[in-house]
Parts: C-alpha cells; structure tokens; sequence
C-alpha cells in the first residue's frame, strides 16, 4: 500500500473514514469524499498531512463525472456512501421513498465505476459496500437485502467486464456507526444489547473491522468478484 493512491467515496465517517485511516496507517494516500465539507475537514484532522477532502454530492452523476476527470489516475477505489438505514415492511413502504435507496447506494457506486474505471492505475481494484442482509434478510429489511443483492450482483458483473481490474465487496453484518442513529439511543442500545447475546463472536461490529476488510481486498491480487462476509457469524444463526 506504500505511496498508492485511495479514493473513497463516502470517506468522512464511518466505515469510510476507518478504512482511510487503516489505509494510510499502511503507507498509502487516501482523498475522501463525501457530501459534508464539515464533516470532511474534521475527518481531515484525524488523517495524516497531504490527505486530500472533497465536498460533493453523489446523487448527482455529473458531479461524479467532473470529480473523475480532475483527480488524475489512482489505485483502488472505495465506495462506501450511503444514508441512514430505513426498516419497514412492505405495506408501509413509499414506493417512492424506496426507489431513493438506491440513488446514492447503487446508483451512486455505478457513476463511480462509470467515470472513474478508466483512471485506475494497473494492479488497481474497486471495492464497494454491500451487507449479509442479502443473505440473510429479517422482516422489515426488504429494501436492505434487495440493494445487497444487487451489489452482489453488480460486483461480479463488473469484475468480468472491467477484468483484470480487480472488484469486489464487503457484505458487512451490523457495525456500530451512524448509519443507525435514525434509532433512539434505547432502541439501538437494545438492538445492539440483542446482537450481542446471539451473534457467534459476542459483540457488535466495529468500523475498524470492515476497515481491515477492505485493506485486505485492496492487497489481495488474485481475488475479484468476490463478496466477503463480515458480520461475526451473524449468517449462521
């Protein structure tokens, strides 16, 4: 990882920024970028000097476009924006509402790869962010496991049609980050408090455990179109 070039999208918080900093802990250069310049020079703090941040909206895919264009080649790209986690069941569900799930979340990675593909440098990968729910969905999480499994789906569509660039992604279990602070604090403490007594491993994921994952996909040269699961055996049970 010594002097590679890092994008990732969504990098201000979260998994996004721990993998940046795992990243960098490694000898590589990260820029995120995420749609918040105050969350972004925050995280900048939090990185070593000569960290690059980038405020932009991904919904838009122009803004993707121009983005790609300006930033010269790199190495591996990351994608790991997204907003809160919605649950509901099918009959409360805005159709409308649900069909946003995927603008940022799938269509946002898809302009990514669309754009920025041909700025990757040989040896390069993409990485994005799926999660086990496609797997295995409970009640109230149709929205989630459907946009897991089409990244799933898109990632080994991908790694065949922009071979040998490397893709895969990491189909994440429940992690500890703000993307559940549309709960109260009791709902989300009990929600937690519950995985802890069931999951395999007996906690809860931290954003430093997807952080390794994605390091490990951006090293490992001879995978691609892989999703690797980390969820702390949250499949099995």
């Amino acid at each position: 990882m010594e002097n590679k070039k890092v994008i990732i999208l969504g990098g201000s918080s979260g998994l996004g920024l721990a993998t940046a900093k795992a990243a960098t802990a490694e000898g590589a250069n990260v820029v995120i970028v995420s749609s918040n310049q105050t969350r972004i020079d925050q995280a900048l703090t939090q990185l070593p000097q000569g960290s690059e941040g980038y405020a932009l909206d991904l919904s838009n895919e122009q803004n993707i476009q121009d983005f790609f264009k300006q930033t010269g080649n790199f190495d591996h790209l990351v994608y790991t924006a997204g907003e809160n986690i919605t649950m509901s069941i099918v009959d409360d569900t805005d159709i409308d509402q649900g069909k946003d799930f995927f603008t940022i979340r799938f269509w946002g990675a898809f302009a990514a790869i669309k754009y920025g593909k041909d700025h990757i440098n040989e040896g390069g990968s993409i990485t994005l962010m799926s999660g086990n729910f496609g797997q295995r969905p409970s009640k109230g999480y149709s929205l989630g496991a459907t946009i897991c499994g089409a990244m799933d789906a898109f990632t080994r569509a991908m790694a065949v049609e922009l071979a040998p660039i490397r893709v895969n992604n990491i189909a994440a279990g429940v992690i500890k980050t703000n993307l559940w602070n549309n709960l109260s604090d009791a709902d989300r403490d009990g929600f937690y408090k519950y995985l802890e007594s069931t999951l395999l491993l007996k906690r809860v994921g931290e954003a430093e455990d997807i952080a390794r994952g994605f390091v490990y996909l951006m090293k490992q040269s001879f995978a691609t179109g892989q999703s690797l699961v980390i969820d702390g055996g949250a499949v099995l049970v």
